[in-house]
């Protein structure tokens, strides 16, 4: 028979030969056990260990470039919101150089020309505003020029030196030397040559003037570089946390009112409220299409009140809106922020419903706080609010985005139904905060810091403090602590690929959406704050609201039962 060769593991070859008496070779079989015996002796995990050790090499290789991938995209983020915080400042720059002359819109074509920003389709959308502003500081000064050529033309340069005079007039009252800017009145009518308003067309909206109120500051000096006031909107490019005044320059004409819905003690008050302002300080009044209804199922003098139809006329009532009056409790305050997408109007939150932090005025005595407010000057809290865009694991870049999401308390992201902990990696601009392993994440406005960001144990935060808290719902580290970020930073919060469950984020307690692996909600400080009117200022209105709504630190006085001290 022909030897057969027997391979081991090893690079033991072991050929042994079978005689045809049926008896092994002495040496083939000594040869044989030998094998054997170093097969054994080797270690059997050793070659799995080599192939684990390979596989957890492979999987590091992996996590770090993914990382880096996610780390890129941060990147990348916060590039977009530095550009867009540039942009917002030389915005506000060339609006101040406007009203001292300056032509503006020729400034801003140049300026749009020759940026590098229009190669980017996805910045765009940022630019939208001030083109809308462009057109409108155009349509301005070609009024202005056809009337006074018509002026010329007729021989009347008296007038014509009047009209430029009082132009020279509005443009030093807009740039003061110690007043923040309040710009041009926004019309949206046209008036004829006799200087009257057109019929049918709405009254012009009233401006205001903010400055900081200091406690034994005697200088009054104000900082345009804080809070302006852009054609009767309020902007902010940075934040403080100095008291702010409010002062109407001209008499508010328009005010809308939000209700809480299926409440009667609300509605009735609304329709006194309604006939109040008609009869005693002759406003326009707008109200939902809701409310309008009912006050109309009541009485048919109600026809004067106005309303909406669609979101498009919802976009534009900032530029009718002079005050927003509601009548319900913080969840009316959030409701009537979300109705504005971009600045808002100055709110006055009547407190009815049953637990307030943003409410601080009576509905007992609203003809007093209302006649007050109307007249001025009246302190507000600037609540800032923050701007949430959702960016899909499937989208090209960083502006293929679903939003922008405005929220005034907080954003959650939290596990919804499933029984995993969530995973969510989080980074600060272009640095990772942590990996957060629990219920969820609460990032929060100091204004909802008494709401959800409370119950999560994170701190209760003055409304003027600038900042964002970033509070862990149970998170599974007892170590992991609330933080409070600065308000100027981007926040993105990502589910990585190996995340075992989805996420859900929802704004405001609403508009719930689901996170997928690989999904990332990212969040900053929007520029548009919401101004509430305060009873007295701000913080006796913050504190008043812990001291009446949580009761804080409310206790018995401990007694006494020992000898004074002499």
């Amino acid at each position: 028979m022909a030897p057969s060769k027997v391979n081991s593991a090893g690079d033991a070859s072991v050929s042994c030969s079978q005689p045809e008496n049926g008896f092994l070779n002495s040496l083939s079989l000594l040869s044989s056990e030998k094998a054997v015996q170093e097969l054994l002796q080797q270690s059997p995990v050793q070659s799995t260990d080599d192939h684990l050790i390979e596989f957890s090499d492979a999987m590091r290789t992996v996590a770090k470039a993914l990382r880096r991938a996610a780390e890129g995209k941060a990147s990348a983020q916060a590039e977009a919101a530095e550009w867009k915080r540039k942009y917002e400042l030389e915005r506000a720059r060339n609006l101040l150089l406007e009203h001292k002359g300056y032509n503006f819109y020729e400034k801003l074509e140049s300026w749009w020309t020759q940026s590098s920003l229009c190669n980017a389709m996805g910045m765009i959308r940022f630019m939208l505003p001030c083109l809308f502003c462009l057109e409108n500081c155009k349509e301005r000064d070609r009024k202005i020029s056809e009337e006074q050529s018509h002026r010329e033309n007729n021989g009347d340069d008296e007038r014509t030196e009047n009209l430029a005079s009082r132009s020279n007039e509005q443009s030093e009252q807009c740039c003061g030397s110690n007043g923040i800017c309040s710009h041009e009145v926004l019309r949206d009518g046209d008036r004829d040559s006799a200087s009257k308003v057109v019929p049918n067309k709405c009254a012009r909206k009233a401006s205001f003037k903010l400055s900081w109120c200091c406690k034994g500051d005697q200088s009054d000096q104000h900082k345009h570089d804080i809070v302006s006031f852009e054609r009767g909107n309020i902007t902010t490019a940075e934040r403080s946390s100095k008291q702010i005044s409010l002062k109407w320059e001209s008499q508010p004409q328009t005010v809308i009112i939000l209700t809480k819905p299926n409440s009667t003690s609300v509605r009735i008050l609304c329709a006194e409220m309604v006939r109040w302002l008609r009869e005693q300080k002759k406003l326009d009044i707008y109200v939902e299409p809701r409310v309008r209804a009912e006050l109309l199922t009541e009485s048919s003098y109600y026809n004067f009140v106005h309303t909406w139809k669609g979101e498009t006329e919802i976009m534009l009532l900032h530029t009718k809106v002079d005050l927003v009056v509601t009548l319900g409790g913080d969840g009316t305050v959030l409701w009537a922020a979300s109705m504005f997408k971009g600045p808002v109007p100055p709110v006055v939150p009547f407190s009815l419903g049953s637990l307030g932090f943003m409410t601080p005025f009576h509905s007992e005595r609203y003809q007093e706080y209302l006649d007050s407010i109307l007249k001025g000057p009246i302190s507000i809290t600037l609540r800032h609010r923050l701007q949430c865009h959702v960016i899909r694991e499937a989208a090209k870049n960083e502006y293929e985005t679903e939003g922008p999401i405005l929220v005034l308390n907080e954003v959650t992201i939290d596990r919804g139904i499933s029984s995993y902990l969530t995973n969510l990696e989080c980074y600060c601009d272009n640095s990772f905060v942590t990996c957060v392993q629990g219920d969820g994440l609460i990032l929060s406005t100091t204004s909802g810091s008494t709401a959800y960001s409370l119950a999560a144990g994170g701190s209760m935060v003055h409304p003027q403090v600038p900042g964002i808290l970033f509070t862990p719902i149970c998170p599974h580290s007892l170590s992991f602590r609330p933080l409070i970020l600065p308000e100027h930073v981007t926040l993105r919060v990502q589910v990585p690929f190996n995340s075992r469950s989805h996420a859900w984020a929802s704004f405001d307690g609403k508009d719930r959406k689901r996170l997928a692996a690989g999904d990332a909600l990212v969040c900053s400080m929007a520029p548009w704050p919401v101004p509430t009117a305060c009873q007295v200022d701000s913080t006796s209105d913050f504190l008043n609201s812990i001291h009446d709504g949580l009761h804080w630190n409310l206790r018995k006085t401990q007694s006494f039962d020992g000898p004074r001290d002499a």
